[in-house]
């Protein structure tokens, strides 16, 4: 059984990278997708490639776009059961060290990978605990990465920001899941995406997972969460 069908799932990001990938693999399996991107002629050629997919034009780490995200997710899906943050910010490009990274973009990679989908995630709250009310799925996905473990020179934005989400997310499940909700972190692997390119110019693609694959091993997580089997985050 396609325990996937008509699962209500929001992707931030959802253009580029991981984030496309996700809406390309879960759309394939019958999922209702909602993808934001900032870039409205990308959201319209995806979401007009992508037949019955919904497409958002907006930034997350902007506070005064997101109740209006909330309401066009909420709109389009009828509901959430998957939020899926993936939108991030490296910080400062090129890298730079701590020291030489300008306040500005330390707090534009906080706003993006933290504080934007922590307030995402308060304004569709309400539909996440509704879905897991009526017996269905509820589910935060952050993104992160192994940045947010190890101490990597030069990326000191993104990986303080990304070690802020994971933890988060922790925090955050233990607050939630008695509420039937719950809220994991995924590390996806260092991925040959746009992203990487910025960070890593000179790093050769071939060492890199393809995103499909990151994609489908992360929509196989979410399938057992689904199933109800137990995940640890």
């Amino acid at each position: 059984m396609n325990t996937l069908k008509n699962l209500r799932v929001a992707v931030t990001g959802g253009t580029s990278g991981l984030g496309l990938a996700l809406v390309e693999a879960l759309h394939k399996q019958g999922a209702k997708v909602a993808f934001i991107a900032r870039d409205a002629r990308r959201v319209g050629a995806l979401a007009s490639r992508l037949p019955g997919t919904h497409g958002i034009v907006g930034d997350v780490s902007w506070k005064l776009t997101t109740h209006a995200l909330a309401i066009q997710v909420n709109s389009a899906l009828g509901g959430l059961d998957v939020l899926i943050h993936n939108a991030s910010s490296l910080g400062p490009v090129p890298l730079a060290p701590l020291a030489d990274t300008e306040c500005e973009d330390f707090e534009a990679a906080l706003a993006a990978n933290v504080v934007g989908p922590f307030r995402l995630t308060k304004a569709l709250l309400g539909s996440l605990a509704s879905s897991a009310r009526e017996g269905r799925t509820a589910l935060v996905v952050n993104i992160t990465s192994d940045a947010a473990v190890s101490a990597y020179p030069n990326w000191g934005a993104y990986g303080a920001s990304k070690a802020a989400l994971a933890h988060m997310s922790r925090i955050w499940d233990e607050e939630l899941r008695e509420h039937g909700v719950r809220v994991i972190a995924h590390d996806p692997g260092d991925m040959d995406t746009p992203m990487h390119a910025l960070a890593l110019p000179d790093a050769d693609p071939a060492t890199l997972k393809r995103p499909a694959m990151s994609a489908e091993e992360l929509i196989e997580r979410i399938r057992h969460i689904v199933a109800k089997e137990e995940v640890t985050v």
